[in-house]
Protein backbone atom coordinates (compact mmCIF):
# COMPACT_ATOMS: atom_id res chain seq x y z
CA UNK A 1 0.00 0.00 0.00
CA UNK A 2 1.24 3.49 -0.86
CA UNK A 3 1.52 5.97 1.98
CA UNK A 4 -0.49 8.99 0.94
CA UNK A 5 0.77 12.43 1.82
CA UNK A 6 -1.45 14.62 3.89
CA UNK A 7 -3.22 17.59 2.29
CA UNK A 8 -3.17 20.74 4.41
CA UNK A 9 -5.49 23.56 3.45
CA UNK A 10 -4.12 27.04 4.07
CA UNK A 11 -6.35 30.00 4.82
CA UNK A 12 -9.69 29.84 3.01
CA UNK A 13 -8.46 27.45 0.30
CA UNK A 14 -10.76 24.59 1.38
CA UNK A 15 -13.83 26.82 1.48
CA UNK A 16 -12.80 28.33 -1.86
CA UNK A 17 -12.52 24.95 -3.60
CA UNK A 18 -15.99 24.06 -2.32
CA UNK A 19 -17.26 27.01 -4.38
CA UNK A 20 -16.02 25.40 -7.63
CA UNK A 21 -18.72 23.82 -9.81
CA UNK A 22 -19.03 20.10 -9.08
CA UNK A 23 -17.13 18.88 -12.17
CA UNK A 24 -14.21 21.26 -11.52
CA UNK A 25 -14.23 20.32 -7.83
CA UNK A 26 -14.08 16.60 -8.69
CA UNK A 27 -11.22 17.21 -11.11
CA UNK A 28 -9.33 19.22 -8.48
CA UNK A 29 -9.84 16.40 -5.98
CA UNK A 30 -8.57 13.83 -8.46
CA UNK A 31 -5.46 15.89 -9.21
CA UNK A 32 -4.78 16.45 -5.50
CA UNK A 33 -5.11 12.70 -5.03
CA UNK A 34 -2.36 12.21 -7.61
CA UNK A 35 -0.16 14.56 -5.57
CA UNK A 36 -0.87 12.56 -2.42
CA UNK A 37 0.41 9.45 -4.19
CA UNK A 38 3.61 11.18 -5.30
CA UNK A 39 2.50 11.79 -8.90
CA UNK A 40 2.30 15.08 -10.77
CA UNK A 41 -1.10 16.47 -11.70
CA UNK A 42 -2.03 15.96 -15.33
CA UNK A 43 -2.05 19.70 -16.15
CA UNK A 44 0.19 21.90 -14.04
CA UNK A 45 2.85 24.55 -14.36
CA UNK A 46 5.42 26.03 -12.00
CA UNK A 47 4.61 29.32 -10.31
CA UNK A 48 8.04 30.10 -8.85
CA UNK A 49 7.56 33.87 -8.94
CA UNK A 50 5.34 33.40 -5.87
CA UNK A 51 7.83 31.10 -4.12
CA UNK A 52 10.19 28.25 -4.91
CA UNK A 53 8.28 25.03 -5.47
CA UNK A 54 4.86 26.65 -5.87
CA UNK A 55 2.83 25.11 -8.68
CA UNK A 56 -0.64 25.51 -10.07
CA UNK A 57 -3.06 22.82 -11.12
CA UNK A 58 -4.88 24.00 -14.23
CA UNK A 59 -8.52 22.99 -14.60
CA UNK A 60 -10.75 23.82 -17.56
CA UNK A 61 -14.46 23.30 -17.21
CA UNK A 62 -17.49 24.36 -19.22
CA UNK A 63 -18.09 26.92 -16.46
CA UNK A 64 -14.63 28.49 -16.67
CA UNK A 65 -10.97 28.12 -15.80
CA UNK A 66 -9.90 27.24 -12.27
CA UNK A 67 -6.58 27.12 -10.45
CA UNK A 68 -5.35 25.29 -7.37
CA UNK A 69 -2.07 26.75 -6.12
CA UNK A 70 -0.01 24.38 -3.99
CA UNK A 71 3.45 23.49 -2.76
CA UNK A 72 4.51 19.86 -2.36
CA UNK A 73 8.24 20.21 -1.68
CA UNK A 74 7.99 20.02 2.10
CA UNK A 75 8.03 16.67 3.91
CA UNK A 76 5.16 17.65 6.20
CA UNK A 77 2.38 17.66 3.60
CA UNK A 78 1.06 19.00 0.34
CA UNK A 79 -0.05 22.54 1.18
CA UNK A 80 -2.97 23.93 -0.83
CA UNK A 81 -2.34 27.67 -0.78
CA UNK A 82 -5.14 29.16 -2.85
CA UNK A 83 -8.06 28.05 -5.06
CA UNK A 84 -9.82 30.41 -7.44
CA UNK A 85 -11.58 30.88 -10.74
CA UNK A 86 -9.40 32.58 -13.28
CA UNK A 87 -11.20 35.45 -15.00
CA UNK A 88 -8.42 36.84 -17.20
CA UNK A 89 -5.57 35.41 -19.25
CA UNK A 90 -2.98 36.41 -16.63
CA UNK A 91 -3.24 35.50 -12.96
CA UNK A 92 -4.45 38.55 -11.06
CA UNK A 93 -2.17 40.47 -8.75
CA UNK A 94 -4.56 39.76 -5.87
CA UNK A 95 -4.43 35.98 -6.44
CA UNK A 96 -0.63 36.09 -6.64
CA UNK A 97 -0.46 38.10 -3.39
CA UNK A 98 -2.77 35.72 -1.53
CA UNK A 99 -0.68 32.76 -2.68
CA UNK A 100 2.61 34.48 -1.77
CA UNK A 101 1.42 35.51 1.71
CA UNK A 102 0.25 31.98 2.48
CA UNK A 103 3.46 30.48 1.10
CA UNK A 104 5.59 32.73 3.31
CA UNK A 105 3.47 31.78 6.33
CA UNK A 106 4.08 28.07 5.65
CA UNK A 107 7.83 28.60 5.26
CA UNK A 108 7.96 30.62 8.50
CA UNK A 109 5.96 27.98 10.40
CA UNK A 110 8.21 25.14 9.18
CA UNK A 111 11.38 27.08 10.09
CA UNK A 112 10.06 27.87 13.57
CA UNK A 113 9.09 24.24 14.14
CA UNK A 114 12.56 23.04 13.08
CA UNK A 115 14.25 25.64 15.29
CA UNK A 116 12.40 24.20 18.32
CA UNK A 117 13.76 20.71 17.70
Amino acid sequence: MIDEREIRWVGSSYDDILEFPSAARREAGFQLGRLQCGLDPEDWKPFDDVGPGVREIRIRDINGIYRVMYVAKFDEAVFVLHCFQKKTRATSKQDKEITAIRYRAIVREIRERKAQI
